[in-house]
């Protein structure tokens, strides 16, 4: 592990290699069912994941022909690859079972629901995509989450003050 990059960390006890994670999803979404997806990806895609780049920031999914796809994932050119470079931005299909795709065509037709990508790992040296079914969160949602969080933290403070008295 003394070669991968600071950015990619790797599970202890489990086969998971995370290359990227979307951190502000459980902030912008209420994130309802969460599935695990393969990705079909190009082999300057797979190098440039190795090496811990990529971004999952505006990147969404989204249900098109049968098949799920990945938007808006931006994993840089691998400076090796040379004319055989992938385009940063394009489109990645992601790999789910026929029930699961018209499942979530069914939710995603519903009003305010959409697919956020999580996370990007290496399981078992197999790409994977984090995928959850969400709910864009209000002002006030978000506020309410904010203040949620700061009185689980006062608690946990104020336990472990007890604690060591």
């Amino acid at each position: 592990m003394s070669n991968k990059s600071e950015k990619t960390r790797k599970k202890e006890g489990s086969g998971e290699l995370i290359v990227a994670q979307n951190r502000s999803a459980s902030y912008n979404y209420h994130l309802l069912e969460k599935m695990e997806a393969g990705m079909v990806l190009t082999g300057t895609e797979v190098k440039s994941l190795r090496s811990g780049q990529a971004s999952l920031r505006e990147a969404y999914a989204e249900v098109r022909g049968g098949s799920v796809w990945l938007v808006n994932c931006h994993i840089p050119q691998y400076l090796a690859g040379g004319p055989f470079n992938h385009e940063p931005l394009s489109r990645r299909r992601l790999l789910l079972h026929k029930q699961e795709i018209m499942k979530l065509d069914g939710k995603t037709g519903q009003k305010g629901l959409t697919l956020v990508p999580l996370k990007i790992y290496f399981r078992d040296g197999i790409a994977k995509c984090e995928l959850a079914l969400a709910r864009g969160k209000k002002d006030w949602d978000r506020r309410q989450s904010e203040r949620d969080k700061e009185a689980r933290h006062e608690v946990d403070d104020a336990m472990y003050k007890h604690r060591r008295r």
